[in-house]
Parts: C-alpha cells; sequence; structure tokens
C-alpha cells in the first residue's frame, strides 16, 4: 500500500512450488466428503486424499454499524484488498483518512502512509479503548506511542465508539461517533480483529471450538484423517492453558511446521500461544509477548509489574537511543507471564524475545535477578542497567 514492495514480491511463485513437486490447484474446494475421503472443486474436479490439512484462514470483521457497505469502507486481510486500498488512494480527492480501531495493523499502514507521502493526508485513528495497541500495551506504555504519533502528525482519538459511517451517493464521507461528533472522511479503514473461517469445516462435521475448528496439540481435528492450522484453528494459551485465538503470523508457520513434521513421524507438540508480537510506526517500535497487565487481572492473576527506562547503548557511546520495558509477573508463583517493549531502535525491541524464552522456561522474579547479558558499550546498555534485571530487583522489592 505504501508502494515499499511490490505484489510479486510477497506471495510464493507457483513454479517454485511446482519444482518442489507440488501440484498447485487454482480454483474454490466447493465440498469435502471425509466419509469416502474426497474433495470437489469448483471446476468439477476432484481428488482423493489419505491426508487433509486445512489451512482456511480468516476474514476481516466488519461491524454492523449504518454505512459499513458505502465505498470507501475498506479492510486489510490480503493483498488483494492491499491493492484496492491503494488504487482508491491514488484518487486526488482522497485526502481524509479515518481508521476505527487502533491495532497493530492500523498503526502500521497509518504510519506507512504517512512516512510515504509526508503532508498529503489527514489521518485520524479513532479507538474504543482507552489507548492505542490495547492488546500489546498497558496504558503507561502506550501513552508514550500516542504523544509520538500526535508529533508526527497522526490525530488519534481514545475512547471514542463510531456509531455510523456517513455517505453521500453511495460514497463514504465521514464517520460519526457516539458522542455525537462527526469526522470527515474520503476513506475509512476498518480494523477490529477477524473471524476464522470454519463454514468448510462445519460442513464437514468437524468439531469447532470457541475460537476456530478444534485442534490437538499435533494439528489432528476430531477426524483423525484431517489437521488444520493457521487462523482457522483454536489455540490454546501457553499460560492459562484455555482455548485463545491466536491469530498471528507466527502461531500458523510453526503449526504448518508441525503438521508436516507429524506427517513425516515425528510426534512434537504445539506449545500454545503467548500472542507475541510487534509493529513499528516511523521510528518507534512496539513489541509484546504474554499477558499485559490488565489482561493478566481479567483472567484471574494478582500482578506484580514493573517498568524499566533502558538505553541502546552505554550513555557515553554518541547515538544513544532511549526505550522501556515493562514485566508483569503473577504474585502468586513469581513466575513472569507478559512483556512490553517500547523502544526507538529495533535491536532493543527484539529483546522480548527474551522474555518470551523466559516465560516459556517458567522463570521467577528471583530468577531473572541474576540474568546477565552480553554487553558491549556499543551495542547495549552498561550491566548494571540490564532492564530485565532492574525490571525482577523492581518486582522483588514490590513483594516485600
Amino acid at each position: 500500500m505504501a508502494g515499499l514492495a511490490t505484489p510479486d514480491s510477497i506471495v510464493v511463485p507457483d513454479k517454485k512450488l511446482e519444482g518442489a513437486g507440488i501440484n498447485v490447484v487454482v480454483a474454490e474446494v466447493t465440498k469435502v466428503d471425509a466419509e469416502t475421503k474426497k474433495v470437489m472443486i469448483s471446476d468439477n474436479r476432484q481428488f482423493n486424499y489419505d491426508k487433509l490439512f486445512l489451512a482456511t484462514g480468516s476474514s476481516s470483521f466488519i461491524p454492523p454499524i449504518e454505512g459499513n457497505e458505502l465505498k470507501g469502507v475498506m479492510t486489510l486481510r490480503g493483498l488483494d484488498d492491499a491493492e484496492k486500498i491503494k488504487a482508491f488512494m491514488t484518487d486526488d480527492t482522497t485526502k481524509k483518512l479515518v481508521f476505527i480501531g487502533a491495532g497493530f495493523i492500523t498503526m502500521e499502514i497509518a504510519s506507512l502512509v504517512a512516512a510515504a507521502n509526508p503532508g498529503v493526508y489527514d489521518i485520524t485513528i479513532v479507538e474504543l479503548f482507552n489507548r492505542p495497541l490495547p492488546l500489546m500495551l498497558d496504558k503507561d506504555m502506550a501513552d508514550p506511542v500516542t504523544e509520538y504519533l500526535q508529533d508526527k502528525g497522526i490525530n488519534i482519538l481514545v475512547g471514542k465508539k463510531v456509531e455510523k459511517i456517513l455517505g453521500e451517493n453511495g460514497n463514504v464521507n465521514g464517520v460519526e461517533l457516539a458522542s455525537g461528533e462527526k469526522l470527515d472522511a474520503d476513506m475509512v479503514f476498518i480494523n477490529v480483529g477477524v473471524r476464522p473461517n470454519v463454514k468448510l469445516a462445519e460442513d464437514m462435521g468437524l468439531q469447532i471450538g470457541k475460537f476456530g475448528i478444534k485442534v490437538n496439540e499435533f494439528q489432528e481435528t476430531s477426524d483423525p484423517h484431517i489437521m488444520a492450522g493457521g487462523d482457522c484453528v483454536e489455540k490454546i494459551n501457553f499460560i492459562t492453558k484455555k482455548p485463545d485465538a491466536g491469530r498471528l503470523r507466527g502461531p500458523a508457520v510453526m503449526q504448518g511446521r508441525l503438521a508436516a513434521k507429524r506427517l513425516a513421524g515425528y510426534d512434537i507438540k504445539f506449545p500454545g500461544v503467548l500472542n507475541a508480537g510487534g509493529c513499528q510506526m516511523f521510528d518507534l517500535v512496539v513489541t509484546a509477548t504474554g499477558f499485559t497487565e490488565e489482561s493478566a487481572e481479567r483472567e484471574g492473576f494478582e500482578t506484580v509489574c514493573a517498568a524499566v527506562e533502558s538505553r541502546s547503548k552505554h550513555g557515553m557511546i554518541p547515538g544513544m537511543k532511549p526505550w522501556k520495558i515493562k514485566l508483569v509477573f503473577d504474585k502468586k508463583t513469581q513466575k513472569l507471564i507478559g512483556g512490553q517493549v517500547v523502544s526507538y531502535t529495533i535491536s532493543s525491541a527484539r529483546e522480548i524475545d527474551a522474555v518470551t524464552a523466559f516465560i516459556m522456561g517458567g522463570k521467577t522474579i528471583s530468577d531473572l535477578t541474576t540474568f546477565t547479558s552480553a554487553c558491549n558499550p556499543d551495542i547495549s546498555s552498561e550491566p548494571s542497567m540490564e532492564p530485565i534485571t532492574l525490571a525482577a530487583e523492581q518486582a522483588l522489592q514490590k513483594l516485600n
């Protein structure tokens, strides 16, 4: 959409798959007969299978608000959507953009469009929660993000609900908030979540959970000959062991690999999801894993949290940039259950991967007070200021 990548560069070419011995068929599956193990497709051909893998993905959720059918109301879930949005924005009359929902897709697209076209678009983001990136960040970590983007010229309205999308002659021309306030808009972008594509699985009689197709730890559905993975399946949360949506690219890639390993005779279990993710907005990078303080408390955890300011290099080195980390611990077990990073450097934001590893390793507050990073003045803060260790030290003091 921002013109930084071509469509061909982000898809796997059919020839590459065919070169690996894979038969590529571009058609719609109209029916699967699980009893006879046959797949019927839209050109009236059918295929027999020994094992079937479902990767039907998910679709953007469009809330049932008035005006959602108007021309200029957009969602983004694939290449076709991106090309449609890009084509719409080439019209010289498209200047005012309103984004509904402040999830990471919105934040990345809004910042990319603004950065690639400085001064061209008037961009407003409307979020129902009291902060942007509400699934990733607590308010104390999100407030600096809001301030940063406002300084970049993106208007962010939090704690606001879009009541209806306004239009004239079939074209969108604004949105109306629950407060009665109206915002002009030439295009409205909706990003308020997705829903799993499970109709085919339902028609096949497979068991469906709250968040998608039910699968076991080996990606097998209620039919032992049918496997599934990605956005269309229900995951298990690594921490709570409860059903979870987990609709991110990382779990989808891993589930595909594990299904292949299962077919090859390996018994490697999918560990569950922590919903680790990240996004970049101009020079600001946000990453998060596990629970926020707010979501942990909704799950019934009593938390101990600590937030620490850090820096990308030793304070004496030119070019040092600030960053901040917040860790969330379960007070009862003292185990780490979540982390958030807001950084002006990608390298510092990658520290969230260490947090993920510590969560999966069951590390506690005491464990992390002894964590020592690989330090060098040019690439990290001084050893006495390792932020994960300092956050653990602060959490330890709060326990007492």
